[in-house]
């Protein structure tokens, strides 16, 4: 998610004097638009598979609609008028036309609502890209009326503050496990009082009809919405005991079934425990506890202590504590609702079984090219750590059902890390494409009682820099391109449509670089931080803070100092990409945590506050700036669509395509005497 990157490229001009009564105005309207992109690249992701395949799809459109809205920022057409209208029929397309994984299995797993087969992927994609777009230019255009009234940099601080104020708000309703219904109450009556005192009954009804069919949704049956995921929980009876089958955001996850129900059924839970004695496993540690299955199986088992790891409060304290057997209840458990890498980097404890337990439960469909949950967790570094945390004599074992190339990553990571060949277990009674496996190595040799050891292909292990293990090759998927280059194509004619002729862009063509580099850029801050302290949504909110108060920080510098001429700013702002390149960030790993976070802040946002210095002083000086914005926010989507590169180089280069963009800024530039701001 890099949703702060709208408020941080705000544009700087206004030719109108400030309206002291707009200042309220200005900060809610940029309050209600983050909160919406923030709201929608949830919501849609949660009711629509092939969005959570498309990485930065919802944030593309969001762009895509913010920039038009600017370009009208003083035209006649009036798009905020319909953004009531234009959500409520986002809402209900996304509501009447679900994208679903209902199996693992099949030619087509894809179904809609009931026994509907889902729309074309195509189809899908298009419709949904268009709608946000429609809902985002009306947001945008509010924003940009106001913006235009203020002094620039005001203006541009009213905007940050309101952007802060949308990123904590969400924050906190994600922090309270709030349903759709509460975001879309806040939005409806957003929208109501940000046209008023001109708004419409036909509005009014569409906000209204917006909160009632979110309602709607979150009073379905078995629903809650964690920080992560929309969990729809169906009780059934497996084995004749009670059970409950997990899906999260429309994709089979987790069960939770007795252990009568596993030793008939899944025996795979209790292959690692053919290799080790009862009386070996003092400390346990179980990283994806989920339901507790796994924390059931290992106190059946014979553990004397339990720390059960999972990242998903709701499906952990919530989820797990209505398991039949009730193992979270067991005074030998200790639960910890932590990200499992970050937790592994924060424990001094050696145990005797550390189980990887169906971390990443939705590999089967999610994003290849998404930093996901548990990208971290399952990169060599990783499963090198949790060697480290092994007591002598220590075993580890994971476990998934596992595409074949899948299985032969996986397996090669141990080998590499362990230097001993892994035990290799499938469960019988599962389809050739994709097979329940379980991977045991021990610390000091050979794997006791396997019969099976692994005996495939060898394949790369994902790493810290390239977090991708669900992708096969270091490549760019075929079908990613094609939609990137769809999405671009299809954005040029939008905004030619909705904002006007290209013609006046060619001077601002600097902004479009600085765009692009600078959403890079906040993307490579965005993996650093999940690295260093965990993919959990609280990171990543105070790192959308971050950026935010660099920002701020920026704006104040340039309100009053005088700012160095263009090459001392690029000269500094490439010094710092420099230096950021020259201290990996592994090397971070080991330092104590306040000192990994100054750390890691000071190499992450002092780039930011540079970027945001030449940036006010390039903006200050432009004619026009809507198209220069439009110009600017362009290069943005191209910075998006950049980001795949990572699929191929890993994050790590992404600073050398940010320090190319920001050179090709700087010399593109060179023809414009930049503006003078205030001392």
């Amino acid at each position: 998610m890099q949703e702060a990157a709208i408020a941080v490229q705000a544009p700087l001009v206004s030719e109108q004097a400030e309206q002291p009564a707009s200042s309220a105005r200005l900060a809610f309207a940029s309050f209600l638009m983050l909160f919406v992109e923030l709201a929608l690249i949830r919501w849609v992701a949660a009711n629509n598979v092939f969005v959570t395949n498309a990485t930065n799809f919802v944030l593309l459109a969001s762009f895509l609609g913010i920039g038009i809205g600017f370009l009208n920022a003083r035209a006649t057409r009036d798009y905020v008028r319909w953004t009531p209208v234009a959500l409520l029929v986002l809402v209900g397309f996304v509501l009447a036309f679900p994208v679903v994984v209902t199996t693992l299995k099949g030619a087509n797993p894809y179904h809609g609502r009931g026994s509907m087969l889902a729309l074309p992927q195509p189809l899908s994609l298009t419709i949904v890209f268009v709608l946000v777009v429609g809902v985002m230019v009306g947001l945008g255009q509010a924003v940009a009326r106001i913006f235009v009234r203020f002094p620039p940099l005001n203006a541009y601080r009213l905007d940050i503050a309101g952007s802060i104020a949308g990123i904590v708000a969400f924050s906190v309703l994600s922090f309270l496990d709030q349903p759709p219904a509460t975001w879309g109450a806040v939005v409806a009556i957003g929208l109501v009082v940000l046209l008023l005192p001109r708004a419409r009954w036909w509005q009014i009804a569409a906000a209204a009809g917006v909160i009632v069919l979110l309602v709607l949704e979150s009073l379905t049956p078995g629903q809650m919405w964690s920080p992560y995921n929309k969990l729809t929980i169906r009780n059934e009876r497996v084995a004749g005991d009670p059970a409950m089958a997990v899906s999260a955001n429309n994709i089979p996850y987790q069960n939770a079934v007795s252990l009568k129900a596993m030793r008939s059924g899944n025996p795979s839970y209790f292959y690692p425990y053919r290799h080790v004695t009862p009386a070996s496993l003092g400390n346990v540690l179980i990283i994806g506890a989920g339901t507790g299955n796994d924390v059931a199986v290992a106190l059946s088992e014979g553990a004397r202590h339990v720390d059960a790891v999972e990242i998903d409060p709701l499906l952990l304290l919530r989820v797990g504590e209505a398991h039949a057997g009730h193992p979270y209840s067991d005074s030998r458990v200790s639960r910890h609702v932590e990200d499992g890498r970050a937790y592994l980097q924060g424990t001094h404890q050696k145990y005797n079984l550390i189980l990887l337990a169906l971390p990443d439960s939705m590999t089967a469909l999610a994003g290849q090219s998404a930093l996901r949950l548990e990208s971290y967790l399952l990169t060599e570094q990783s499963l090198a750590s949790a060697k480290a945390h092994l007591a002598p004599g220590g075993t580890f074992a994971m476990y998934n059902y596992y595409q074949p190339f899948l299985l032969s990553r996986y397996a090669t990571t141990l080998q590499d890390v362990y230097h001993q060949t892994p035990c290799s277990e499938i469960q019988p009674g599962h389809s050739a494409n994709r097979v329940l496996a379980v991977l045991t190595v021990h610390s000091g040799g050979p794997v006791a009682n396997c019969a099976t050891f692994w005996h495939g292909a060898s394949l790369a292990p994902a790493t810290d820099d390239h977090p991708f293990p669900y992708l096969q090759r270091a490549v760019i998927p075929d079908s990613f391109l094609k939609m990137l280059g769809l999405i671009l194509l299809g954005s040029l004619l939008l905004i030619r449509l909705g904002g006007g002729r290209f013609t006046g862009m060619r001077s601002y063509v600097d902004l479009a670089f600085m765009g692009a580099a600078f959403l890079l850029l906040e993307t490579k801050n965005i993996t650093q931080f999940a690295l260093l302290f965990g993919t959990t949504w609280f990171v990543n909110s105070l790192v959308f803070a971050g950026v935010l108060v660099a920002v701020y920080l920026a704006i104040e510098t340039a309100r009053h100092v005088r700012l160095p001429r263009p090459p001392v700013l690029y000269g500094a702002l490439i010094a710092s990409l420099a230096l950021a390149w020259l201290v990996p960030q592994e090397s971070l790993l080991d330092l104590p945590v306040v000192v990994r976070f100054l750390a890691a802040g000071a190499l992450a946002f002092a780039p930011i506050f540079l970027a945001n210095l030449v940036f006010a002083q390039r903006f200050a000086d432009v004619h026009n700036s809507g198209t220069a914005f439009a110009v600017n926010l362009l290069g943005a989507m191209v910075g998006g669509a950049l980001e795949y590169l990572s699929l191929i180089t890993g994050y790590r280069v992404l600073l050398i395509v940010i320090g190319v963009l920001y050179g090709l800024a700087f010399i593109t530039g060179l023809r414009r005497r930049p503006a003078s701001l205030p001392s």
